[in-house]
């Protein structure tokens, strides 16, 4: 039997562990593991398939857009060997500091006329104490709740105190973005400078405080199977509600300049097994999906995904988000505004050929 053929075996077996999650079951590790070992591109479409039918049930035709503005670019003190905005590593990737609120709301509104749901403020730097900056954050998140257009979302790194998570919240923070990025195990292989129970404190604090949390991880670092079955894993273990899965482009510069990328099908695989494992949980494909998945990339949402970053990413160039619309459009799917708090409506979110791509850089952070 070649590659490309589909087992009877393993379609009965995909098809009874995918109508088990239909029906509110859970998979074991060990059904996790065999599923991200799965390697012949029948079996691989006939996961994907399933997914599919998981996504439509918790999700129905909706896909949710994201984007983010950069507020600090570069120079940050971490190590983490993906990033181009480390301070560790000499890349061409632009640097300045805390910006002033107008390129904020700029952001806001040509997201928003591109019918992007969230929008969400980045900087490259550890993370957030009380003093100071901490209040200019907190003043750009209410600007931008008050805008009422979009979602106001943030990535701002490592919170170590449950004031500040309480803060950004009274401050009208939504959703906060912070990746568990892979396993526990391969953690230490990726980053020094803090560690993986660092990351899982400031989910906890994010969650102590009411905001929703954004967490997932990057594919093609070096990882195993097994580390993206715990990776996955430990997600659920936590709850989360959105799941960005990105996709290692390397930059030159990083430790990573010369990674082999994963096959495009892996990629999809992945995304498959992330559905099943996590029904309920935005499935966001974020970073490196152009360079990784090319023609493919609409796939992605077959394969179980629900969610959708747009605009440029923090460090490259993304595609038009005109493209994007028209990829959804094309596939059958409704791009998902924001509702605001007491609107029951999102607004027309129809894309239009001369919008401008929004000047915002996204791509879920370190």
């Amino acid at each position: 039997m070649n590659g490309a053929s589909l087992d009877m075996g393993h379609r009965e077996w995909i098809g009874g562990l995918g109508r088990r999650v239909l029906e509110g079951g859970r998979l074991a590790r060990e059904e996790v593991l065999a599923l991200l070992e799965l390697d012949r591109r029948g079996d691989i479409l006939e996961l994907m398939a399933w997914a599919n039918r998981v996504r439509e049930q918790q999700h129905g035709n909706r896909i949710r857009l994201c984007s983010i503005v950069n507020v600090k670019a570069g120079g940050c003190a971490e190590d983490c060997k993906f990033c181009a905005q480390s301070a560790f590593y000499q890349t061409a990737a632009p640097r300045y500091g805390f910006i002033e609120e107008q390129p904020v709301m700029q952001a806001a509104d040509e997201a928003a006329r591109n019918g992007v749901a969230a929008l969400g403020i980045v900087a490259a730097w550890k993370g957030l104490e009380e003093g100071p900056l901490l209040d200019q954050v907190c003043r750009r998140l209410e600007a931008l709740a008050a805008h009422g257009q979009v979602s106001p979302d943030a990535s701002l790194g490592i919170i170590r105190n449950q004031r500040v998570a309480d803060r950004l919240a009274g401050a009208g923070l939504r959703c906060y973005n912070h990746n568990l990025e892979t396993s526990r195990r391969f953690f230490p292989q990726q980053c020094s400078t803090h560690s993986y129970d660092d990351r899982l404190q400031t989910i906890r604090h994010l969650k102590a405080a009411g905001i929703k949390v954004c967490s997932g991880g990057i594919l093609g670092l070096g990882e195993s199977r097994a580390d993206r079955a715990d990776l996955v894993l430990a997600l659920r273990e936590l709850d989360v509600d959105v799941v960005p899965i990105n996709i290692l482009n390397p930059i030159e510069g990083t430790p990573y300049a010369g990674q082999t990328p994963l096959p495009p099908l892996e990629v999809l695989k992945t995304i498959a097994v992330f559905r099943l494992v996590l029904p309920r949980p935005e499935i966001l494909v974020a970073g490196g999906r152009v360079v990784n998945l090319r023609d493919l990339q609409g796939l992605a949402f077959l394969a179980g995904a629900s969610a959708l970053m747009v605009g440029n990413y923090l460090t490259t160039v993304n595609r038009p988000v005109e493209e994007d619309l028209q990829m959804l459009r094309d596939l059958g799917f409704e791009p998902e505004g924001y509702a605001a708090p007491g609107r029951e409506e999102a607004p027309d979110i129809g894309g239009h050929a001369d919008d401008a791509a929004p000047s915002v850089v996204l791509e879920t952070p370190a």
